[in-house]
C-alpha cells in the first residue's frame, strides 16, 4: 500500500484553495480534511502523508481530490467524519490501497443510512465501522460524476455534473478544470463575460458552443 506523496505528471496537483473551488466547499473544511484527517489520522495508519508542499500551500493528487468528493457526499448524507475515516481504514487495509474511495468496484458497493457506511461486495454486506455487522438500509451511490479507466480507478471528475462541459482530468492541464474537449480554462471565458462580452461572441471566438461558455460562467459563479 506504499505510494509517493509528491507531484507527478498525470496525477494532478490540487491545493486547498483549488479543492475548495472545485467542490464548492469552504476552504476551512478542505483544510481540515487534508491536514487533520488524511495527513493526520489516515496518514498515521499508512505511515505517510497524502499531501506534499506546493510553494506556500499543501497539495494533493487527483485521487485524493476524488476521495474528498466522496467525503463531501457522505457528509451531505449526514455521516460524521469519524465514520468516513473508519470506512476508509477498513477498505484500505482490506483491499491494500491508499485510495479506496477512488476505486469503482468499491464505490459501486458503498451505501449509507445517514449514520454509518456499508459495503455490498461479492454478495456480502458489511458495516464499515470495523464491526462487520450486517445492515441493509441503503440510500446513496457515489460515482455518478466520475469516469473510470480500464483498471476501474477514477480518471476524470465532472464537478458540475455530466450535463456540464466542465471536467477535471489529471492528464490535461495538470488537472485544472477545463472545457471538455478543449484546453480552455473556465476562468478565461468567465473573465471575458464579466468584461462585457456576450456568451455567443465568446463561443464564436473560441470555436465552442454557447452552452460551454455558459457552463464556464456557472462554474465560476458557483465557486
Amino acid at each position: 500500500m506504499k505510494f509517493e506523496n509528491k507531484f507527478d505528471i498525470g496525477t494532478g496537483c490540487y491545493t486547498t484553495a483549488d479543492i475548495a473551488k472545485i467542490l464548492h466547499v469552504p476552504y476551512s473544511k478542505v483544510h481540515t480534511w487534508m491536514v487533520i484527517y488524511w495527513d493526520g489520522k489516515l496518514g498515521k495508519e499508512l505511515g505517510r502523508n497524502y499531501s506534499w508542499q506546493a510553494g506556500n500551500s499543501k497539495a494533493v493528487s487527483f485521487h485524493t481530490l476524488v476521495e474528498f468528493y466522496v467525503m463531501m457526499l457522505l457528509s451531505e448524507a449526514g455521516v460524521k467524519p469519524k465514520e468516513v475515516l473508519k470506512a476508509h481504514t477498513v477498505l484500505s487495509e482490506t483491499y491494500n490501497t491508499p485510495f479506496p474511495f477512488a476505486r469503482k468496484e468499491l464505490l459501486s458497493g458503498i451505501k449509507t443510512d445517514g449514520k454509518r457506511i456499508y459495503l455490498h461486495f461479492e454478495g456480502t454486506t458489511i458495516d464499515l465501522d470495523g464491526s462487520g455487522q450486517l445492515n441493509l438500509d441503503f440510500i446513496k451511490t457515489f460515482f455518478k460524476n466520475l469516469d473510470f479507466d480500464g483498471n476501474e480507478i477514477a480518471s476524470r471528475f465532472w464537478p458540475m455534473g455530466r450535463k456540464s462541459s466542465i471536467v477535471v482530468d489529471p492528464e490535461r492541464k495538470f488537472g485544472h478544470p477545463i472545457i471538455d474537449g478543449h484546453n480552455i480554462y473556465p476562468e478565461v471565458l468567465n473573465g471575458m463575460y464579466k468584461a462585457g462580452d456576450a456568451p455567443e461572441f465568446i463561443a464564436a471566438l473560441y470555436d465552442i458552443s454557447p452552452k460551454a461558455v455558459k457552463d464556464a460562467i456557472a462554474y465560476c459563479q458557483a465557486a
